[in-house]
């Protein structure tokens, strides 16, 4: 390989100046060095922001609900990709975990992931009670006001869906849509609930 000789000479008034050759290799040097630095970096760094072609600039992972009764979930961000579930229940809460131009991977209380259109998601805030209860579990209590010793609305059991209306890190305030009768109405622990994260703040 040849060797480049570095010249320096001596400007007016004693100034020193350095070659235009020279300048213009130590250019190329270093935009080399910085084009190798990146190279080297993993694909993770090298990804552009959220809010580009990638995502839409919110929170990921984040919350929402399904719009319709009817969500395929696919195995890749297109149609092209298999159907790999079909989800029929709308307002059930899942999770977007990754976003890809309109696509967004989601994942349920049960850990399915898979993607779905954004247009067939809700920014709703929906959150299931307790679906991770096995086995003979005693009803839970949704109460009057925030608080354990206050007077009991009624008893749901787990995987019951509840509209999210307010979360103060520690209890939410919840609906129970009831076909045929009177809407519910009250707070439940927010520990007990799948579709809202520890100690998160929903006005």
């Amino acid at each position: 390989m040849r060797k480049t000789v570095l010249a320096i000479v001596r400007g007016q008034g004693g100034h020193v100046a350095v070659r235009a050759g020279l300048v213009a290799g130590l250019l190329v040097g270093l935009l080399a060095g910085l084009l190798a630095g990146f190279a080297a970096l993993p694909a993770a760094a090298q990804a552009p922001a959220p809010g580009g072609r990638l995502g839409t600039g919110l929170p990921v992972p984040r919350y929402v609900s399904l719009k319709t009764d009817r969500v395929n979930l696919r195995e890749g961000p297109s149609k092209d990709h298999r159907t790999a579930w079909v989800f029929q229940r709308a307002g059930l809460p899942v999770e977007i975990v990754a976003e890809y131009e309109t696509w967004r991977r989601i994942r349920d209380a049960e850990g399915t992931e898979g993607w779905v259109l954004h247009s067939l998601l809700s920014g709703r805030r929906t959150a299931l009670v307790m679906p991770w209860a096995k086995g003979e579990v005693p009803p839970i209590p949704l109460l009057d006001e925030a608080d354990e010793r206050s007077a009991v609305v009624a008893r749901l059991q787990p995987g019951v869906i509840a509209n999210v209306k307010q979360c103060s890190g520690t209890w939410c305030r919840v609906a129970i849509l009831m076909e045929g009768a009177r809407d519910l109405d009250g707070f439940i622990r927010q520990d007990r609930l799948w579709g809202v994260y520890p100690n998160e703040k929903v006005e």
